[in-house]
């Protein structure tokens, strides 16, 4: 009997003439604590915010190459946040931003995140912004006690942007039309498929002033800026390192060791340990590792991007060029 034959005939007889399931998908194991820097002391935590922010994100995938699956931005965020917090030898936070930000709900969970974090653990939190954290990177940054700047960071791009398409012209040379059967006259308002009208636009408009509102808000309440300067800061425009710090945007420039330095200072401590959390088999070997580090981090946001605008008008707190 052929070999193949052979093996089904097994398999057929162990189970019994049932079907037999065999799960693939990859095992997510708990995150571990592992100390990158330091011998002695109390810990810091270091966790990475990074890539475009949403509160979608795929389902846990396993990367070609990788024993690891990779877990949703929001999820992991979330997950560090709370093992930190039933954790009492953590002593303070520090975390490091490097994102042009993404949609307005994903920007304003993870600010509310940090906020109650730091506030029920009772812990300093040092924000460290890396090569760009602008709109909603920045106002996950708010959520900070310290925000540390390094010199080369590009920041501010607080605002609002609406991205959808117009389509029409294009239908129109392929012959083809589109139509919706709506309950209300604004139903289809931001469809790919027609202009907008002037009427929509000032909805729109409303809109997005209220959210522009609620991260001004922020501003003001957070840096202790007063609400007309903040307004004036708040155009939309991204500025430097330098130019952040002498708006109050930013607390200070320096670098990951200086942010370590100010987090030991916060809980009085002349030695500590900076500690990650990683699943088993992520290699981290520094506090400049990051977690979960996606492959092709520009692709990976655009394509995201790309899916939000296809799916029509998304609201975000983007730094898009």
């Amino acid at each position: 009997m052929p070999t193949r034959a052979i093996v089904l005939l097994a398999f057929t007889l162990l189970a019994g003439c049932s079907l037999i399931s065999i799960d693939l998908a990859p095992r997510i194991h708990p995150l571990e604590e592992h100390t990158v820097e330091g011998t002695k002391g109390p810990k810091i935590l270091l966790t990475d915010v990074s890539g475009f922010l949403s509160e979608e994100g795929p389902s846990p995938v396993l990367v070609v190459g990788s024993s690891t699956p990779r877990v949703p931005l929001l999820v992991r965020f979330r997950e560090e946040l709370k093992k930190a917090a039933e954790d009492s030898g953590i002593r303070a936070v520090v975390i490091r931003i490097n994102s042009p930000g993404g949609t307005v709900t994903a920007s304003d969970i993870m600010f509310n995140e940090l906020d109650t974090f730091k506030r029920t653990a009772r812990v300093p939190v040092v924000a460290v912004m890396m090569d760009v954290a602008a709109s909603g990177g920045y106002y996950v940054a708010l959520a900070a006690d310290t925000i540390v700047a390094h010199p080369t960071s590009v920041t501010g791009s607080i605002g609002v942007i609406m991205v959808t398409m117009n389509a029409e012209g294009l239908m129109q040379k392929l012959g083809l039309t589109a139509s919706a059967i709506k309950s209300g006259e604004r139903k289809d308002m931001g469809s790919p498929f027609r202009a907008l009208a002037d009427e929509e636009r000032k909805i729109f408009q409303s809109v997005i002033d209220g959210l522009y509102g609620q991260f001004v808000a922020k501003v003001v309440a957070t840096r202790k800026i007063p609400l007309e300067t903040a307004r004036t800061i708040a155009d939309g425009r991204v500025y430097t390192a330098q130019q952040a710090l002498e708006l109050k945007l930013i607390d200070r420039i320096g670098y990951m060791d200086d942010a370590i330095a100010i987090a030991r200072r916060a809980i009085g401590a002349d030695e500590a340990r900076v500690v990650v959390y990683r699943r088993p088999r992520e290699y981290r070997a520094t506090y400049y590792a990051r977690a979960d580090a996606p492959a092709n981090g520009l692709d990976a946001a655009m394509a995201q991007l790309s899916t939000a605008v296809g799916a029509g008008p998304r609201l975000l707190y983007l730094w898009w060029p």
